[in-house]
């Protein structure tokens, strides 16, 4: 038989499918084609959807903003420095280099893989960078570029074995994590430090700013209006398809509820030193992977990888190719957080790449969404993870809490993202969905 589904606005026609003419099973949850579901107007309309989504499993970013606004409060209770404009400027500074690994890290997993080598080679980038920089005199540019691909070429050579050869993807990013970090301690030579230059470009991209006012609130409108722009294109394009779309209405709201905090951010961080650059590099950063990874043939056959490696082989995807790449994209995202890293202590030393920095990037992927069991997850999950795993440093830090605690918790807080993204995929499944 046929089913109605509500009408999407004044004068449309309701959208039409198929439903099983069996009888469900008492409690069973009807699974519903997303594309077809259209969207009730009015606040009884989002509620009876948000009902329907945490049933079905899809709870997206909820679980992670809720948690950050969380943290927020509690320390802001205990210590009311935390909302303050400099530490709020010092964590997303400090948040920049993890940040960047766990990107890379992001799409590793959505091939339902791992890679435990980011650490060992964020530490080798910047111990070359230094080696070529400061050692032997090359200019920043080139040594800094060198660096990074020194990274790309590790993540291919971690890639051929994986894809190719048939090592799982754990032993041979293990083999690296010790391999890399052995060469990292032979690169830098008997001294074990080598100091960067404090006016250099590499100690600049943790601490330069834009001290002019203009800069923060031009990015944070640049922001919203981008995405305004973004979301009624693809409402124009979902309805020139004939599928549901959101109403004006409501994406008017959504760039309403982004522009507040982006707002209130720029100003936060007028109110200490400006913009820094660190921030604009990883946004931009996030932003680039997001549209490869959402918007492109390429990202579509990572996800495919993900969900089943035989279907995505079926469907003439080239799977080495496509493996090989993303451990490569991993090793390069791993280089470059190393530079940032670097340019926090302004040195590359013995401890580059090492104490719980592996831990954290794989933490902050999967504290903010991506899944461990593949096929889901955004660049943006690397974002909001890095920035509870700082906050959590950084309220610990101001309550005087020893880093023992910092760890427990945060291990605490890995393992609670895990039983959510497993208890979701299990849902999902019973819903149909997976």
């Amino acid at each position: 038989m046929t089913t109605d589904f509500p009408k999407s606005g004044p004068g449309d026609e309701p959208v039409r499918t198929l439903a099983n003419t069996a009888p469900a099973a008492e409690g069973a949850i009807t699974a519903v084609d997303p594309r077809l579901l259209v969207r009730q107007r009015g606040f009884k309309g989002y509620l009876e959807e948000f009902r329907r989504r945490t049933r079905s499993g899809e709870l997206g970013s909820l679980p992670v903003v809720v948690g950050l606004i969380v943290i927020a409060l509690v320390f802001q209770l205990q210590d009311s420095a935390f909302l303050g404009a400099e530490n709020l400027s010092n964590l997303f500074v400090n948040s920049s280099g993890t940040g960047l690994i766990a990107v890379g890290v992001v799409f590793v997993l959505i091939l339902g893989e791992i890679d435990l080598s980011v650490g060992s080679v964020s530490g080798l980038a910047a111990a070359v960078f230094a080696v070529l920089n400061i050692s032997n005199g090359m200019p920043e540019w080139p040594a800094l570029i060198l660096a990074v691909l020194t990274g790309t070429a590790i993540g291919a050579v971690h890639g051929f074995f994986f894809a190719r050869v048939g090592v799982p993807a754990f032993v041979v990013t293990l083999a690296g994590l010790l391999g890399w970090n052995g060469l990292m301690l032979q690169v830098l030579g008997s001294n074990g430090t080598i100091n960067l230059d404090d006016d250099g470009l590499v100690a600049q991209l943790t601490n330069y700013y834009f001290t002019d006012i203009a800069a923060a609130y031009g990015l944070a409108t640049v922001a919203v209006l981008a995405f305004f722009g973004l979301s009624l294109l693809d409402a124009r394009r979902r309805e020139a398809a004939g599928v549901p779309s959101r109403p004006v209405s409501e994406i008017v709201l959504r760039t309403v509820v982004l522009a507040v905090p982006a707002y209130v951010v720029a100003w936060l961080l007028n109110q200490y030193k400006g913009l820094p650059l660190a921030v604009v590099i990883f946004l931009g950063v996030v932003v680039l992977l997001d549209f490869v990874l959402r918007r492109t043939a390429y990202g579509r056959k990572v996800f495919a990888l993900g969900g089943s490696v035989e279907a995505a082989s079926r469907a003439g995807i080239n799977v080495p190719l496509i493996r090989i790449s993303v451990f490569a994209l991993a090793g390069t995202m791993a280089a470059l957080g190393g530079m940032f890293l670097a340019s926090q202590i302004n040195a590359a030393n013995q401890s580059s790449g090492a104490g719980s920095l592996l831990m954290n990037a794989i933490a902050a992927a999967v504290i903010g969404g991506t899944s461990l069991f593949g096929g889901r997850g955004k660049t943006w999950s690397a974002l909001l993870g890095v920035l509870v795993i700082q906050s959590i440093a950084s309220g610990m830090a101001l309550l005087g809490i020893a880093s023992a605690v910092q760890y427990m918790i945060t291990g605490a807080v890995l393992l609670a993202a895990v039983v959510i993204d497993s208890v979701s995929r299990r849902t999902q499944k019973t819903a149909g969905r997976a």
